[in-house]
């Protein structure tokens, strides 16, 4: 009978928030139009998550020799994180529903002990009023925590509140 090991909150991979490349999806030449996402970490006091770790993947545009489809960043000691990488597209959904432009984001830290995950769509997008995910979530005020907004040319962001008042929506798989 195998017996089931603890959970560890980012793995052996925790190193790679050491090399600021790591939150540059690009880095490798990939073609399409080029973003930044930024976005900051807070706890349920408005405190920053100061030493957490952002991980961002995207399934468009497909992930190759030129674009990883993986990122991940450190929240700096005011929880703030970055990535530079390509607005995604559209992609297939449930029921052959087609999901909006989005990221699934994950947050890891110390006192989380499993990552939590959510996504991050562009505050706008015609497709959100029928991402079938987006759908789900009744609260307009509870699926705007969900919305990057637009911070600059070609620049977006999120804030990810962990807990309280205006908590980001986080996904169970």
């Amino acid at each position: 009978m195998p017996i089931a090991t603890a959970s560890q909150t980012i793995g052996p991979y925790w190193h790679l928030i050491e090399h600021p490349e790591f939150a540059d999806l690009t880095r490798f030449g990939a073609a399409g139009e080029r973003i930044t996402l930024t976005g900051r970490v807070i706890d349920g006091d408005g405190a920053p998550l100061a030493d957490g770790c952002i991980e961002l993947w995207q399934a468009s545009p497909t992930a190759g020799e030129t674009f990883p489809g993986y990122g991940r960043a450190a929240a700096d000691r005011d929880g703030r994180f970055r990535f530079t990488t390509i607005r995604p597209g559209p992609l297939p959904g449930p029921g052959n529903a087609q999901q909006a432009p989005h990221f699934a984001l994950s947050v890891m830290a110390r006192g989380i002990l499993t990552r939590l995950v959510t996504r991050a769509y562009f505050a706008g997008e015609a497709l959100n009023e029928t991402d079938p995910i987006l759908s789900l979530i009744e609260d307009p005020a509870r699926r705007a925590t969900l919305m990057a907004h637009p911070a600059g040319t070609d620049t977006w962001h999120i804030d990810i509140r962990l807990q309280g008042e205006g908590e980001t929506v986080f996904m169970e798989f």
